[in-house]
């Protein structure tokens, strides 16, 4: 396993008129965050010194047209562009929306390759990055397609990690994209992410209702029992430690989250309000299920704020600092499984 300090960490600049690269060089402006990791920003040197100059930084930035040039100690910027780029914060542009992409399929034809060991993801705007090459709802969704695995948008932070069973998707479809299948893949994914990622050896799951309090024995809808219930027993019966199905609204109120190592929600904003609510400003994305490791932080463009030097910088520095961790856990344990007792294929 690396050191930290050679741990190659990429970051996607996200959209170029929020808050996301004011966040990246105020976090590294402290030369402290170089002890954990080598950045390396997926941008171009001309664009990163204007937001320098801009927010008044004193940050050395080190130009690089390839992953290799990369340097311990410095806040490296690997070229993905080489013409001057417009930025006016705040606003939405359809061509920053470009350069949004070119940063993210570069960083993640990187991390595919493995030249970089992990990537954090600065905000985009899924409206201005839909095009006729990328028509992806987010960064989760692309990911998805390009790396191995089963991806699943997992929000974590200290003492709550919460999972969807589904995530874009509009409320109406909901129920019909919540089938046996997805359950089990998106609980299987969640299960094998507690283990491996953040080393829990008996992980409890809570999962909660598809309908308000769980459809009242299909007073408020019948999916709870049709589909719900059932997949959930099966599982339990296979050995995990699965719970539920919880009414959703008084499952965070209660504190009966703190019960369980994570929480499955049925959908986005049943299992996002209650964790933002609870986290926000510390919280986590991570993109558990796949073969590499990407965080990001809990927050958007902001644009309301874009410009003006106030982004909060906490929720950024937590998805590297997640990021990192889970990368040395995920090492970890696949050296600790790899062969376990050591036995030698030689037939004895």
């Amino acid at each position: 396993m690396k050191k930290e300090e050679n741990i190659k960490l990429g970051i996607s600049i996200g959209d170029l008129n929020g808050i996301g690269a004011e966040i990246v060089l105020r976090i590294f402006e402290d030369n402290r965050m170089l002890d954990f990791c080598t950045p390396i920003i997926f941008a171009s040197i001309k664009t990163m010194s204007f937001v320098k100059n801009h927010f008044n930084l004193d940050i050395n930035l080190n130009g690089i047209q390839n992953v290799s040039q990369a340097l311990h100690g410095r806040v490296n910027v690997l070229n993905c562009w080489k013409e001057n780029v417009a930025i006016n914060f705040g606003q939405e542009d359809l061509k920053i929306g470009e350069y949004a992409i070119k940063s993210l399929e570069q960083a993640t034809k990187s991390l595919k390759e493995e030249e970089i060991d992990l990537l954090v993801t600065a905000p985009i705007n899924k409206h201005n990055i839909q095009s006729e090459t990328f028509k992806f709802p987010g960064h989760t969704d692309y990911l998805n397609q390009e790396l191995e695995g089963n991806s699943l948008m997992f929000m974590v932070s200290d003492g709550l990690r919460v999972g969807l069973l589904t995530d874009h998707v509009p409320v109406k479809d909901i129920a019909m994209h919540i089938t046996p299948k997805l359950i089990e893949e998106k609980i299987n994914t969640v299960y094998n992410s507690l283990k491996q990622d953040f080393q829990i050896d008996k992980p409890k799951i809570a999962v909660l209702g598809i309908n308000p309090h769980t459809g009242d024995n299909g007073v408020i809808g019948t999916e709870d029992d049709t589909v719900l219930r059932p997949t959930l027993q099966k599982i339990k019966d296979s050995g995990k430690l699965v719970f539920g199905p919880y009414a959703a609204d008084s499952f965070f109120g209660s504190n009966n989250y703190k019960n369980f190592d994570a929480i499955i929600a049925s959908y986005h904003d049943q299992g996002l309000i209650p964790f933002k609510t609870l986290s926000f400003g510390q919280g986590v994305n991570y993109t558990a299920g796949l073969n590499r490791v990407r965080t990001s932080p809990d927050h958007g463009t902001a644009y309301e704020i874009a410009g003006k030097g106030v982004a909060d910088v906490g929720s950024f520095k937590e998805a590297i600092f997640t990021g990192i961790q889970i990368y040395k856990n995920r090492n970890e344990y696949q050296e600790l499984t790899k062969n376990p007792l050591g036995f030698s294929k030689r037939k004895i």
